[in-house]
């Protein structure tokens, strides 16, 4: 039997978080140190499962992982790795695409399973492809592997223009383009932040790159790239569920290390459904102690709109708001998995194409529910947190990708939360 996370909730949340490392800057990380001819530290990574899924495919790739308290320190292989990366790492997290540009300099070749990760509906990796193939990289299924080979004289820089910003495939082309002859210019790049981080990372270790963030980035390649130490960005989507978790609960919470720039529309949301939103030395405070108000239709989109992933926790923060809220999300077709187990703890909400709507104040009660994906399980956490009685959660294998311990998380803010063992 699995195990199972019981909330008993109803308690406002008070107290301070230091926010983690982020999830989605640390897995593209982790695959960059493959590009290194040095030791790489990484300060501050928490201990999530798609972590240690990484450090899986690192070692099999022959490097020394270890890790100090919250810092993980990362040596690379003395001898070319084989380019086969197991299934087992791969099938069990999307962001195993990150290894293809990395492995592909270090190996000249590489062969994986189709990456596995939440059903969240379609996510091609064909923009990343497309870019490879630019450089010069021939790209094969055979019996359901990928199978990659980098030309007889390695990849060389492109003029490159991706058909959609997307994230994963602008990391992926930027860590193809450091290491690449010649130059690079990514053309429609994704600006997130965890872009920008990546791109700091690699300066770091000598790469030449200019423009990160925006839309289009510069990179000269480089024979060879150092080692060096590196800090990563706080997790912003950890911070949009404690702040949601804050507005259904009721209370106040300094975040620290929360960027506020990086979470702009979640916090206006927030500020129109009745939050006080306040800087805050290095971080910033939330509280909520009047009634919550409905925000009307929110659309999810590309940086800087509002965030896909902090789509489901804010909706469930907001399910007992008085009047009506929608969270529509353009990115994936699947994000609100998690609007039957917000039905089975009574809020009024309608699921309609790739909207999840919110029809008026819902009275929550506990009820025993299972998380489908990682972002959807996490926003059960918030609505169970503002629920009447006690829930019970399964499906924690996939909030412990995102969520070292989502469990002490809010009980260090006062809430009542524990898992059962099955």
């Amino acid at each position: 039997m699995e195990d199972l996370l019981w909330v008993q909730g109803g308690r406002p949340l008070e107290g301070e978080v230091w926010l983690p490392a982020a999830k989605n800057s640390v897995l593209p990380l982790l695959a960059a140190t493959l590009l290194c001819s040095g030791p790489v530290i990484l300060h501050g990574v928490p201990v999530l499962s798609d972590v240690q899924q990484s450090i899986l495919l690192l070692q099999a790739l022959g490097c020394k992982v270890s890790r100090q308290n919250e810092d993980l320190a990362i040596v690379p292989p003395t001898q070319p790795p084989c380019g086969t990366l197991p299934a087992g790492p791969v099938r069990a997290m999307r962001s195993s695409v990150f290894y293809l540009a990395p492995v592909l300099h270090a190996a000249g070749r590489v062969s994986m399973p189709m990456p596995g990760g939440c059903d969240l509906g379609p996510r091609p990796i064909d923009i990343h492809l497309d870019g490879l193939v630019k450089m010069g990289v021939r790209v094969a299924w055979q019996q359901g592997v990928l199978c990659l080979e980098c030309p007889p004289r390695g990849l060389q820089g492109a003029d490159i223009t991706l058909r959609l910003p997307s994230v994963g495939a602008t990391e992926t082309l930027l860590m193809a383009a450091v290491r690449a002859h010649g130059s690079t210019v990514l053309r429609g790049a994704a600006c997130e932040p965890e872009i920008g981080d990546l791109a700091d990372f690699l300066r770091g270790c000598g790469a030449h790159i200019s423009g990160a963030g925006s839309p289009v980035v510069w990179i000269q390649g480089a024979d060879r790239l150092s080692g060096t130490e590196h800090t990563p960005i706080p997790d912003r989507i950890v911070a949009a569920t404690v702040a949601a978790a804050v507005a259904g609960t009721g209370g106040q919470v300094t975040l620290n290390r929360c960027r506020s720039e990086a979470l702009g529309p979640v916090l206006e949301v927030l500020r129109n459904a009745g939050c006080e939103i306040c800087p805050h030395e290095g971080g910033l405070c939330i509280a909520r102690s009047g009634p919550l108000q409905g925000v009307g239709r929110v659309y999810t989109g590309i940086y800087p709109a509002f965030a896909t992933d902090a789509a489901p926790v804010v909706a469930a923060g907001l399910l007992t708001a008085r009047g009506a809220s929608a969270f529509e999300d353009t990115i994936l077709e699947n994000r609100f998995s998690c609007a039957d187990g917000f039905l089975a703890m009574g809020a009024q909400v309608r699921r309609s194409g790739r909207a999840l709507e919110i029809l008026g104040a819902g009275r929550l009660r506990g009820a025993e529910v299972k998380a489908q994906d990682l972002r959807g399980g996490a926003a059960l956490v918030v609505a169970a947190l503002a629920a009447e009685g006690e829930s019970r959660i399964g499906g924690l294998c996939h909030i412990r990708r995102g969520y070292a311990d989502i469990a002490a998380l809010f009980c260090a803010l006062g809430g009542s939360l524990g898992i059962a063992h099955g």
